[in-house]
């Protein structure tokens, strides 16, 4: 595996939910096993966390990412979000635009997606996937 993990949104949700309710789940379980991996968001999870009712306020939502490096918007992610688009597309397997920056950052910067939607992701050609459900 790649040296880090990018965290889609429904993984930090989970986490945020498993946390709420004090019990480790799977999400949870997940962090154990890659307690020496690197966790990176990208600024469309960013994006998204921004947008939700539990990170309404800035200073949260800010100390909500501040353990995460966020994966820069570069060309090389513009160029693999096209990429992929383009083929989704072609076979009738779109996904969300979120999710499809999402991928194209992890492809990008050669890195996996944890996520309990893989089969959702897999749909992206030589994006590497981790579920944890």
């Amino acid at each position: 595996m790649a040296n880090g993990l990018v965290l889609e949104t429904t993984f930090l949700i989970d986490l945020e939910r498993e946390a709420g309710r004090r019990q480790a789940g799977p999400a949870h379980r997940l962090l154990e096993r890659h307690a020496a991996t690197p966790l990176y968001l990208t600024i469309t999870v960013a994006g998204e966390l921004a947008a939700g009712a539990s990170l309404a306020e800035r200073q949260v939502w800010e100390r909500f990412l501040e353990p995460f490096p966020l994966l820069d918007l570069t060309p090389d992610v513009a160029w693999h979000y096209g990429q992929a688009y383009r083929y989704l597309q072609q076979h009738g397997l779109l996904i969300g635009a979120n999710d499809l920056w999402i991928a194209a950052a992890a492809l990008a910067y050669a890195l996996p997606v944890a996520t309990r939607d893989a089969e959702h992701f897999r749909r992206v050609p030589g994006l590497e996937v981790v579920s944890y459900t």
